[in-house]
């Protein structure tokens, strides 16, 4: 059989000449190699895959059991069973009729309604959120004013953003569904694959492009990797959700060790037996709710090698990757089982160029993180420009607000802005000259860019309100807890706290300073409290400080610690190194208003 490659995302507007020579050549050494690859039933050209037959059910034998992805049909869980069944790309014609008749769907065609970034989240609400995508976080106002209006028109008033450089919008009524699909595809975006098992959105270091201290401009390789993703059909239906991040090395992290995989920027000068410049290493198997961080696996790439990289890593996930067992389909346990040589071996053979393994010790040390960079006004490495960090309360933003942003980022800026993994967001490029107006303006719209430290690194899941998993209302709940601890301490060091309602740990709380899980206290809404978490070069997973707690009986017990924290830490001392220099017993007796659990 002759290979069918295709050329015509190597011509997608984002691509710099640079990735498009790179891929040039890339599928040019596919071609020579023959190679097809199906996508349930379809053979779909420039793609990488050494087995034309995996995947498929195969009934090549008929004594034998059919198989999908190389799993007996009797094996598979019900989510598997629903994809085999029919392809949730191919679902217009349900979305149509869902929205003609006003109806929620049956939960077959529930779970690939999210392929299509649309969730039924009753009994929470009894109606769809839709989620996103934004590769790398940057908006840009025409986009911003579009989502306002969406969400004004057919929506709760507002978005809500993401602990992925992303947006939702919530109590979207079956009817509106596909007006909903329509106009974000009018606004130039899509929600393509931004639920079920797909790759979630492509986050990037939210400053990257503009930041004086970054190794590498990471925005081209995240929307790049998106475009990949759209354009690649077998780039969906995985056995599981998975997250990628690129960071630029710079001043602000993107939390890249907490995802599957997480390309990072890494210097490397002479005398490595390799030409000095700016690489990415490649990180593996962050998982954080199952407490574990992604690892370097040894390789170092040219930036033009990681999307190449990124998409066979994703291809063998796909095609090993556990369909029979929801709770160990991750990608973490695929190299559990196999070990990270032969994973990184299967990704080799789908690639046409050798993958070179050095030592991360051949890196320079990272350049230090600054975790207050995402709020507050920054200069940027252009001259006369800077950035404003903006705080948004646990990621909730009201349509007056988003299109009063929207406002500013054109008056003031050129009409960018940037969303965060901290659910806050970032206007980019304002001149000094105009920097205090548009202070005055940020302050107008109700929001504020020097929030109280706590509050300003504050993030927190969905909650009660909107998640039938969650235990608690986290959103106001944290707003409530951040709050108080900032009318009562004045701490310069930053705090994050982290508040999730469930062990999907959606808001990552084992990495807080803080972080609090939901759980039922008496029949009231509490929560576990673990203490010390951070990431990067902070990296460590909290540990739990109390089983559980409701939270009318929090608050006391959290000021007792900080109030421990501000009369006994040493001088410039974070909480975090403070929460990491005592043991546990010790930090309970600093918050003993009463008898823990």
């Amino acid at each position: 059989m002759e290979s069918q490659v295709t050329t015509t995302l190597i011509d997608t507007p984002g691509f710099s000449l640079a990735q498009q020579q790179y891929l040039q050549g890339f599928f040019a050494g596919v071609a020579q190699r023959g190679v097809v690859m199906p996508f349930v039933g379809h053979t779909i050209g420039g793609q990488i895959t050494n087995n034309p037959a995996s995947g498929l059910v195969n009934q090549a034998a008929e004594e034998a059991e059919p198989t999908w992805f190389g799993t007996p049909l009797s094996d598979l869980c019900k989510e598997e069973h629903w994809k085999q069944e029919e392809n949730a790309l191919d679902i217009w014609d349900k979305l149509v009729a869902h929205a003609n008749e006003d109806k929620a769907p049956a939960p077959d065609d529930l779970f690939r309604f999210k392929f299509h970034g649309l969730f039924y989240v009753a009994p929470a609400q009894d109606s769809f959120m839709l989620r996103m995508r934004v590769p790398g976080g940057i908006l840009s106002s025409h986009q911003l004013r579009g989502l306002a209006q969406m969400a004004a028109d057919w929506g709760s008033g507002r978005a809500d953003l993401t602990t992925r450089s992303n947006l939702q919008i919530r109590e979207l009524q079956p009817k509106n569904i596909v007006r909903v699909l329509s106009k974000i595809q009018d606004l130039g975006m899509t929600s393509r694959g931004s639920g079920a098992d797909n790759i979630r959105n492509i986050t990037a270091s939210p400053i990257t492009g503009i930041d004086p201290h970054e190794l590498y401009d990471v925005a081209p390789l995240a929307d790049a990797l998106n475009r990949y993703i759209l354009n690649s059909r077998d780039m969906y239906g995985l056995p599981r959700k998975f997250n990628v991040a690129f960071d630029n090395g710079g001043a602000i992290s993107v939390v890249a060790d907490t995802n599957d995989i997480g390309f990072v920027a890494v210097e490397i000068k002479e005398g490595h037996g390799i030409p000095a410049g700016i690489y990415f290493r490649v990180l593996l198997c962050g998982i954080t709710g199952h407490k574990q961080f992604a690892t370097d696996c040894g390789l170092l790439l040219r930036p033009d090698q990681t999307v190449a990289v990124a998409a066979a890593m994703i291809r063998v996930f796909a095609e090993h990757g556990d369909r029979t067992d929801r709770k160990k389909a991750r990608l973490k346990y695929l190299i559990d089982k196999w070990g990270v040589e032969k994973f990184i071996g299967k990704t080799e053979k789908l690639l046409a160029f050798p993958l070179i393994r050095v030592p991360a010790s051949a890196s320079e040390p990272r350049k230090p993180i600054d975790r207050a960079g995402h709020i507050g006004v920054h200069a940027q490495s252009q001259p006369d420009l800077n950035y404003i960090g903006v705080a948004v309360p646990v990621g909730r933003l009201p349509v007056d607000q988003m299109l009063a942003l929207a406002n500013i980022a054109e008056t003031y800026g050129t009409g960018d802005l940037r969303l965060t993994v901290w659910q806050n967001l970032i206007i980019p490029n304002i001149p000094t000259a105009k920097l205090e107006a548009a202070k005055t303006a940020i302050l107008a719209a109700g929001l504020a860019f020097e929030a109280g430290t706590v509050l300003s690194g504050t993030v927190a899941c969905t909650g009660n309100k909107g998640c039938r998993f969650a235990a608690s209302d986290t959103k106001s709940h944290a707003v409530a807890l951040a709050t108080m601890l900032d009318s009562r301490f004045n701490i310069m060091q930053p705090v994050n706290l982290h508040v999730t309602g469930c062990p999907h740990s959606c808001a990552q709380h084992y990495i807080g300073d803080i972080g609090l899980m939901g759980v039922k206290v008496g029949g009231e809404e509490g929560y576990q409290v673990v203490i010390g978490g951070g990431s990067d070069q902070d990296q460590g997973i909290g540990r739990e400080l109390i089983s559980a707690i409701k939270f009318s009986d929090l608050p006391p017990v959290m000021e007792q610690l900080f109030h421990s924290y501000t009369t006994q830490r040493n001088p410039e001392e974070s909480f975090l190194d403070f929460t990491r220099r005592h043991s546990i017993t010790e930090l309970q007796s600093f918050c003993a208003t009463q008898e823990l659990v």
